[in-house]
């Protein structure tokens, strides 16, 4: 699994690099065009999602695994923000989304999951009505039974005072270095965060820490889960925490050598046994 996730992050923040529709577009297509030969070469059909934002021709592209209950989402954004090649954000998200596509090809589950790669997470969209996730949570004939949005997975230190907080006081209630796993929602989503982290926790050791807080207080919204807050859908986030931890957040730094593969491996075997224990819950939407 390694040499897989080393390749996929390698191939978008190291050969394409910054990806994004207002700067740097012709990445974003060739990044687009990677994940959908990937998935391809899967054996999946590719669907493709295309709108038009700052003149130009965006895509989601998502592919569905079948199954009779309400659909399970899981998204990863493929977009940079200006200036940075991504490694972290979200290079590290969509190589353990592509690990995930490729061992879920063939299994059967009770309920429809949907993989998707959204395009335009990054500013000058975010929280638009042209960020990617939202247009296609927009677009849904039939609710999801809830969204797992991974975002920004590869980080981690053993460094004392690695891990900073949006206020002082969580400092008391999680840990202050940077080598755990978030999971994060807002208090509406609590029922399926508390479910994606058991199953997390069955499938791997890795570290978790996990919290359903208010909205408002800052980077709980800051991915495409937040597009599903908006339509009344249970989302939560999956991150290393990105700008509370990552000093190459949104730099030029954010490069493929900063990712800790050997730790995105044992994230990412969580996560693979998560996506299965949910998709096979037909309880109904939290």
């Amino acid at each position: 699994m390694e040499e897989y996730l080393r390749r996929y992050v390698h191939t978008l923040a190291g050969e394409i690099g910054e990806r994004n529709a207002p700067y740097a577009y012709e990445n974003l297509v060739r990044s687009r065009e990677f994940i959908r030969q990937t998935l391809e070469d899967f054996g999946y059909t590719v669907r493709e999602q295309r709108f038009v934002a700052d003149g130009k021709e965006c895509a989601n592209l998502e592919v569905v695994i079948e199954g009779e209950g309400d659909p399970l989402v899981v998204g990863a954004h493929y977009d940079t923000a200006p200036g940075t090649p991504g490694a972290d954000d979200n290079a590290s998200g969509v190589a353990s989304l592509l690990v995930i596509a490729e061992r879920l090809r063939k299994r059967t589950f009770r309920r429809e999951v949907r993989i998707v790669f959204f395009t335009n997470e990054e500013p000058p969209f975010f929280q638009t009505d042209l960020m990617g996730s939202l247009v296609y949570a927009k677009s849904l004939k039939r609710m999801p039974y809830g969204m797992i949005s991974l975002e920004s997975i590869g980080y981690y230190t053993e460094e004392p005072n690695s891990q900073t907080y949006p206020y002082f006081f969580f400092r008391f209630l999680y840990p202050t270095v940077g080598n755990f796993l978030g999971f994060v929602s807002n208090l509406s989503s609590r029922r399926l965060l508390k479910k994606a982290v058991r199953h997390f926790r069955e499938g791997s050791d890795f570290p978790v820490e996990s919290g359903s807080v208010p909205e408002f207080i800052p980077g709980v919204g800051w991915s495409d889960h937040w597009s599903f807050w908006q339509i009344g859908v249970p989302a939560i986030m999956v991150t290393d925490t990105a700008p509370f931890r990552n000093p190459n957040y949104h730099t030029p730094l954010d490069t493929p050598e900063t990712i800790d593969y050997k730790s995105l491996v044992r994230v990412t075997e969580g996560l693979v046994h998560m996506v299965s224990r949910l998709a096979d819950d037909l309880g109904h939407r939290d």
